[in-house]
């Protein structure tokens, strides 16, 4: 029933009714009259602004049963007829049988015996001729039942809106239904009612919410007949299973139906309000379909008539909710930074992910995880946040189940005893979303993790870049393997940074984190640096994969939308892209003989930077020699370094002391003449993979006149093992534009 995150609905962040209410079920004799009473529950204790609910608050929501479970909501308008939502009726375009679906009247609790609640067989399922799919409007049905419901004290129908009822915008109104209480996340035991309060908004100012790019980068139009609830900060909505069930409003003294859920993108996402099936435009439908049932739907005349009859005004309300996390003074000086001190061991590094949840490496640990039962020592155990004058105490540790074996899963939260106030210093991070894609290019930092090291520098010296994932993904060896595209997690996430290139020394053993950027918005993108030697850019595991478990433990972690969307001139980050073969040769399987004993390629040049490290070059032209950008550039600078190049000695003698080699030599192919061709540069951290020459030859043409293209009839010659050829695609992922960004043309001053 979905389409990418268009969910059809149940309800989020909402309150338990608790209890079961015993079904009192009236005599024929004092069954409704005629006109109809409706929207009147039998008098409760229910405080309005979130408390629990009593039973029999609800009394004309049902619960519809496929194959004995639970499937959608609706709501009782006459004792004849159950008002729901198309989408859960309709399968491929067909119309499910009625016969294989029943309503369940005055339930309150879900699990055992529903004592005090009675069921009805559907005798007919009615939906509109124009219902094609839930964005495309209409998605209403009715069914009828098979015998009338027994009307009672928890047993009662709802008002129905006429057509020019107007429900003014900001209308606090009430959805109900079983569904799951956030994304995957289902209604846990005993599976009792559930209910939350939104507020209506207008059309304009939904569809200006609507328009902003969100999930997948979606927009969506909103058309007549649809309704929208919700709060632009989210965190409050209907959800998965809720679909069909009631949107109710009250209206001198009487609860109007005013929408039926219909779906979502996603559940409680910022800026994205469930999206409702106005009940008002359909009353005409609705009485000719229940024609000639006695006693029908009650549509009371709406009393006092609103006074926002108006057009509403375009800008009604139309105020983007910004993030509540990821929000830090400067880079380094991060508020969410949680330090967790038990007794016996080093400090532990962690982030605050909600008011009351951090989370940190399992592996600070030891011991303390592989049982069921808290640690012994769980009231010694200390959290430090920044700006908090006295340490936090620890109530609960709950361990990622893979977290003994799986270094990915190598997470644990722990519960804090009292949330902290989140409008002073300490801030949580920003969680991914699964289908959260960190764009190539990102701006990212490194931060301590678990049982850290120092930092190795200064702060900007922690600043890294993202990779493509390409990049990532084909440099650790997956050859052959399909890239995964944006909106699938990555197994991967490799960052460039500067600590590699200009700290002296490799930190293969430091923990740490890594956070990315995105419109001024911090994410937590991944965890733990996977295991790599001083030539690859680090790896770390994505932490998109786990937000979903997170969720379900904390029911509070700030889980964040996407907030950048950039994929490329025509869209070349979804094209569907994989990774080279690698053979025992080298990439591609290609064989340049090795140089005689003593003597030296006579075109490989030592470029040295700023007396600080040594990159390979290659001599194009008497006045010209060809490097990688990324071994000359430090990441976002574009200013050219104090640079030496030094031609004719390439590997003669050791290195300065100091200098680190930091790019690979270029690959080079033998024509069947004997001749020697440049056909790549060595990409960063990778002797297998080569950003090609051949895209660049008009750039390296009209920059340097002397360069030497070979002509096409004198192509290297390649080996003929078929296995061992270049793919057709190397070309392609490897000459891509932005690969083009790693060759740079160096000027040569010649002196003496």
């Amino acid at each position: 029933m979905s389409q990418h995150l268009l969910l059809p609905l149940v309800i989020l962040a909402i309150s338990p009714i608790p209890g079961a209410f015993q079904d009192s079920a009236l005599s024929p004799t004092q069954e409704e009259p005629e006109d109809l009473d409706c929207g009147r529950p039998e008098p409760s204790a229910r405080i309005m602004g979130g408390s629990d609910a009593q039973p029999g608050t609800w009394p004309w929501q049902v619960s519809l049963h496929q194959g004995g479970g639970h499937i959608c909501g609706g709501s009782l308008i006459a004792p004849s007829w159950v008002l729901s939502a198309a989408h859960c009726f309709v399968t491929n375009g067909t119309l499910e049988p009625a016969a294989e679906w029943s309503v369940v009247l005055g339930v309150h609790s879900q699990d055992g015996p529903l004592e005090g609640a009675h069921v009805r067989a559907v005798a007919a399922i009615l939906v509109p001729d124009n219902y094609s799919g839930v964005e495309r409007g209409a998605d209403v049905a009715l069914l009828r039942l098979a015998s009338p419901a027994r009307l009672g004290p928890a047993v009662r129908p709802v008002c129905l809106p006429r057509a020019s009822h107007r429900f003014a915008h900001g209308t606090a109104c009430w959805a109900t239904g079983w569904g799951d209480i956030q994304e995957d996340d289902p209604l846990p035991l005993p599976w009792v009612l559930q209910e939350v309060e939104l507020r209506l908004l207008g059309e304009a100012a939904c569809q200006c919410l609507y328009s902003r790019p969100g999930p997948f980068n979606l927009t969506f139009q909103l058309l007549p007949g649809m309704l929208c609830a919700g709060y632009p900060e989210g965190r409050r909505d209907t959800c998965q299973g809720d679909s069909g069930g009631p949107l109710v409003c009250k209206e001198g003294g009487r609860w109007f139906q005013a929408g039926i859920t219909s779906f979502g993108f996603g559940c409680g996402r910022r800026n994205r309000p469930g999206v409702f099936t106005a009940v008002a435009p359909y009353e005409a439908w609705i009485r000719e379909q229940v024609l000639g049932s006695e006693p029908g739907p009650a549509f009371p005349t709406q009393s006092p008539e609103p006074q926002s009859g108006l057009p509403e005004p375009t800008d009604e309300n139309c105020t983007i909710a910004l993030p509540e996390c990821g929000k830090a003074p400067r880079p380094g000086a991060w508020p969410w930074e949680a330090q967790v001190m038990v007794p016996g061991s080093r400090p532990c590094y962690g982030a605050l992910v909600s008011e009351s949840w951090v989370l940190a490496p399992a592996s600070c640990f030891p011991g303390r995880i592989s049982s069921d039962l808290p640690p012994r020592d769980l009231d010694d155990w200390r959290v430090m946040l920044p700006s908090r004058p006295r340490a936090e105490r620890v109530a609960r540790l709950v361990p990622h189940e893979n977290a003994s074996w799986d270094d990915a899963s190598n997470l644990a939260l722990l519960q804090l005893r009292a949330p902290v106030n989140l409008s002073t210093a300490p801030r949580p991070v920003c969680l991914p979303h699964p289908e959260h894609y960190f764009l190539p290019g990102s701006r990212c930092r490194l931060a301590r993790w678990g049982h850290t090291e120092p930092a190795p520098g200064a702060g900007s010296l922690l600043e890294a870049e993202l990779l493509g994932a390409w990049w990532c993904h084909c440099l650790y060896g997956r050859q052959g393997e399909s890239v995964p595209p944006p909106g699938e997690p990555p197994q991967a996430l490799c960052p460039a940074y500067q600590e590699e290139e200009v700290a002296g020394r490799c930190w293969n053993y430091s923990h740490w984190s890594l956070l990315c950027r995105e419109e001024g918005t911090w994410f937590l993108a991944g965890i733990r640096d996977l295991p790599s030697d001083c030539l690859r850019p680090r790896a770390f595991y994505p932490l998109q994969s786990h937000g979903p478990w997170i969720s379900h433990v904390t029911r509070g972690a700030y889980l964040e939308d996407q907030l950048a969307w950039d994929w490329g001139p025509e869209g070349e980050e979804t094209e569907t892209q994989t990774c080279p073969p690698h053979t025992e040769h080298g990439a591609c399987g290609l064989r340049p003989e090795p140089a005689l004993m003593g003597v030296l390629w006579p075109w490989l040049a030592e470029v040295h930077v700023a007396g600080e490290r040594v990159c390979t070059g290659i001599l194009v032209a008497p006045g010209w020699v060809l490097a990688a950008t990324h071994c000359i550039l430090r990441l976002g600078s574009t200013t050219v370094p104090y640079i030496e190049v030094y031609l004719g000695r390439a590997g003669a003698g050791p290195l300065p002391q100091s200098h680190q080699v930091t790019s690979a030599p270029p690959l080079l192919c033998q024509t069947e003449e004997g001749s020697w061709v440049l056909v790549g540069m060595a990409v960063r951290g990778s002797r297998e993979l080569f950003a090609a020459i051949g895209p660049e030859e008009t750039w390296i043409s009209q920059t340097v006149g002397e360069a030497h293209f070979l002509p096409p009839s004198g192509f290297p010659h390649w080996l003929p093992e078929g296995g061992d050829l270049c793919p057709p695609d190397m070309a392609r992922a490897s000459g891509s534009p932005r690969a083009a960004l790693f060759l740079l043309l160096l000027t040569l001053l010649i002196q003496g």
